[in-house]
């Protein structure tokens, strides 16, 4: 077998630089015809072999260096979204229960897991609309700072720790919502997020899942009224993430995003029916302070109108924020970093416990 002339030039993220001169006999190390050997976060053992192959042999970036971008790939920050696990137990007022916060913190941990792992696979389909676009092309397989094998093995290493999770120590009802939010978030990825408001809603149907698995990670019964609340409240949120990205779009017209089908003109639609969800979602709240389900938790029901304004204001407040382009990119993030939203947060979790005791 005859082996031709060839140069292999640097690829980000692969691991190796190799810069030819002459074409290498059959079975050799390529570093032998080399100019110069370049490894990227080697291990020990091929680090020796290089430098033994190669005197001009370098340590493009230390094994050290690619630890930042595998956990800004799993996305951590994103992990606090499946602190809604822990929502039924609470609003069932079961908290004080250990067992239970046990296996709801374990409910988050294998969401989490899960989470990170649909995140990896959307952010390997989407490489090249997200180099396009003014933020994610920061992301580390757009920006070439971790490969695509590299986030396959990893993907897959997050997903069976989330399947572990699940079916080591969680009820059978939580592990079946786990696999309907795996095969959800996954047909988002491959198809429903280039369908434009197919996209929001089943965003919003995937926040509302998790009080639903969490319902079933603690085995209490939840709410209709709960899920009624989430549904409207989160597509709120949804429409929220889709009209700041259009209000941060550089592009005023044709597909203003990537890989979503929106485009600029679609912006104050969006933002209309996004207040409008919030809104509808208060409404929601109100009808339940007023029904008989209320009486058998809530003995001082009259707290819990304390919440109403409170929800007003920062959905209101959130709305014009993003409408000034004061908020980047997430809402949730936004809520969690926001010293208002917090203090609205802190507030109507003591109205509700008000209302408990």
């Amino acid at each position: 077998m005859h082996h031709r002339p060839r140069n292999l030039d640097f690829a980000p993220a692969t691991g190796m630089i190799i810069q030819t001169r002459v074409s290498a006999p059959p079975d050799a190390c390529p570093w032998d015809a080399a100019d110069e050997a370049g490894i990227a976060a080697p291990r020990a053992r091929l680090w020796k072999a290089a430098r033994g192959a190669s005197a001009q042999a370098r340590m493009i970036a230390r094994p050290g260096a690619m630890v930042r971008p595998m956990v800004a790939a799993l996305r951590p920050h994103q992990w606090a979204k499946n602190l809604l696990l822990v929502l039924p137990l609470f609003l069932a007022h079961q908290w004080t229960l250990l067992g239970k916060l046990g296996l709801a913190l374990l409910g988050v941990a294998a969401f989490s897991a899960a989470a990170s792992a649909i995140y990896i696979v959307n952010d390997l389909l989407d490489i090249e609309s997200d180099r396009r676009h003014p933020i994610k092309r920061r992301r580390p397989f757009a920006a070439g700072d971790l490969s695509v094998p590299a986030g396959l093995k990893l993907a897959a290493c997050s997903a069976t720790v989330a399947g572990g999770l699940a079916l080591g120590g969680l009820p059978a009802a939580f592990t079946a919502w786990l696999a309907v939010y795996l095969a959800a978030t996954t047909l988002y990825s491959l198809w429903l997020k280039k369908h434009i408001v197919i996209d929001v809603i089943v965003l919003a149907g995937l926040y509302t899942l998790r009080i639903a698995a969490g319902a079933a990670a603690v085995s209490v019964p939840v709410s209709p009224w709960l899920l009624a609340f989430a549904m409207f409240f989160f597509l709120s949120l949804a429409l929220g993430k889709r009209y700041i990205e259009l209000r941060r779009s550089p592009d005023d017209s044709g597909e203003a995003l990537p890989g979503r089908g929106y485009c600029g003109d679609d912006a104050p639609l969006l933002g209309q029916i996004g207040a409008t969800s919030g809104y509808l979602a208060v409404l929601v709240f109100c009808l339940y302070i007023e029904s008989s389900a209320v009486g058998r938790l809530y003995p001082h029901r009259e707290w819990l109108w304390v919440a109403c304004p409170l929800l007003l204001y920062w959905i209101t407040r959130f709305w014009l924020l993003a409408r000034r382009r004061a908020v980047h990119y997430d809402p949730v993030a936004f809520a969690l970093q926001d010293r208002t939203s917090l203090a609205v947060i802190a507030a109507t979790a003591g109205a509700v416990l008000l209302a408990a005791n």
